[in-house]
């Protein structure tokens, strides 16, 4: 084994900054590294889960933990026999804390600075994430996020062209801009500079980089520049995931959510009136307090108003010390059931589209040994040539959507 075992949970900033901790730790054969997510009771019960079967699976290994569940709720994982240190977020990047054996939590709201880290890659060089912007400054009743993270602070945007350069020059084909509220990039940088004008600056700057991706954003935020961007730039993949939540008014405005129900529905209908070939993700929550079947099924109606065909959903679940937590609770089996519905909803959507891709001729980064990658629109899509033989990872191939295996699209290349 070479270097700390890295176990992630959560979300793609998460993996991004495991893999910034993989370097810290490339001669650390004794670590294993947890690294935590606190968005859901089930991920924190997950995150135990997972410590345990790591000292299990490597008894006389060290067990450091870290991550949002760790800034959130440190007592919890510092009464378990089997961790040997907790790091906060801002811990976690420094090289210095994995060289001590204390545990260091300090307080993420008195964190100004900007994350040391510009993050590295994954699939084998074909995509990387990259890391503009840390923490939040809205306070949505459910979430548990910003007391994990922090405020809002963004990189400079030199620093992440430098570091986009520098990752196409090693051969990426694919950077993603992620953070935890990416479309708040800005305010705290001299001249508030916006999402879109980094990336404008980033297409300009690095002119060989082949194919851009933003990670979750609020669609309430799309500014006209960003907006030009999404559906004008070739470059830009045609591909939005969207922190939508919910689809019933009242239910946002009791998540303290900042757009209406019509505000995502417009939004969604003006990107692809520009451009139809975009795909759309999204995040939702079934079952948040006080929901009544009539507001989950104005939220079930919004996979399909939407034409959500990437669905990120989970049943509510009440983080301690959030507002929604003491508000009037739906219970456990209807919270389930209808995150159930709208899973089911979004797979009969992503089926139809899928179908209506077959036939079609699609640009596809090659990302794994068996040829699977993704097309533009982020579509599944396994390559393989006219012999049978699979594609090559790092590879941009045009091929022609020919059946669908499993959910996953066939594309045939000469």
């Amino acid at each position: 084994m070479s270097g700390a075992e890295l176990i992630t949970l959560g979300c793609r900033l998460n993996f991004a900054e495991s893999e910034a901790m993989r370097a810290i730790t490339a001669d650390r054969d004794d670590l294993v590294i947890v690294n935590s997510c606190a968005v859901t009771a089930e991920a924190v019960r997950k995150t135990r889960q997972q410590i345990r079967k790591a000292k299990r699976a490597r008894p006389d290994a060290e067990i450091v933990v870290t991550g949002c569940a760790v800034q959130t709720q440190p007592e919890t994982f510092a009464a378990m026999p089997e961790v040997s240190q907790l790091l906060g977020n801002r811990e976690k990047m420094l090289p210095e804390s994995f060289a001590s054996d204390r545990s260091l939590v300090s307080d993420i709201m008195a964190v100004r600075e900007t994350a040391p880290h510009l993050v590295t890659g994954f699939s084998d060089r074909a995509r990387a994430f990259v890391e503009v912007q840390n923490g939040c400054d809205h306070r949505c009743t459910f979430c548990v996020i910003p007391y994990g993270r922090g405020n809002s602070r963004s990189v400079p945007a030199g620093l992440v062209v430098e570091r986009i350069k520098a990752l196409v020059d090693e051969g990426f084909q694919e950077i993603v801009l992620t953070g935890v509220d990416v479309t708040s990039y800005g305010p705290d940088l001299p001249g508030n500079p916006s999402l879109g004008l980094l990336v404008e600056r980033i297409l300009k700057g690095v002119p060989a980089l082949p194919r851009l991706r933003l990670s979750s954003l609020d669609s309430i935020e799309i500014d006209e520049r960003l907006f030009e961007i999404i559906t004008g730039e070739p470059r830009f993949m045609p591909h939005l995931h969207l922190s939508l939540q919910a689809g019933d008014d009242m239910i946002l405005k009791r998540m303290k959510r900042r757009h209406s129900r019509t505000q995502s529905v417009e939004m969604v209908a003006k990107l692809k009136d520009k451009r139809p070939e975009i795909a759309i993700g999204a995040d939702i929550i079934a079952g948040f307090p006080t929901e009544t079947d009539e507001m989950a099924a104005n939220t079930l109606a919004l996979v399909e108003d939407c034409q959500i065909v990437f669905g990120h959903i989970f049943p509510y679940s009440a983080r301690r010390g959030t507002p929604a937590a003491k508000m009037p609770q739906v219970p456990v089996p209807d919270r389930k059931a209808r995150a159930q519905r709208l899973r089911e909803a979004a797979a009969r959507q992503k089926s139809n589209w899928l179908r209506g891709l077959v036939g079609t001729r699609q640009r596809v980064l090659v990302e794994r040994d068996d040829g699977v990658g993704h097309a533009e629109n982020f579509a599944e899509v396994r390559i393989r040539h006219r012999d049978g033989s699979a594609a090559r990872p790092v590879q941009l191939v045009d091929a022609r959507l020919s059946a669908i295996e499993q959910g996953i699209l066939i594309g045939e290349v000469s």
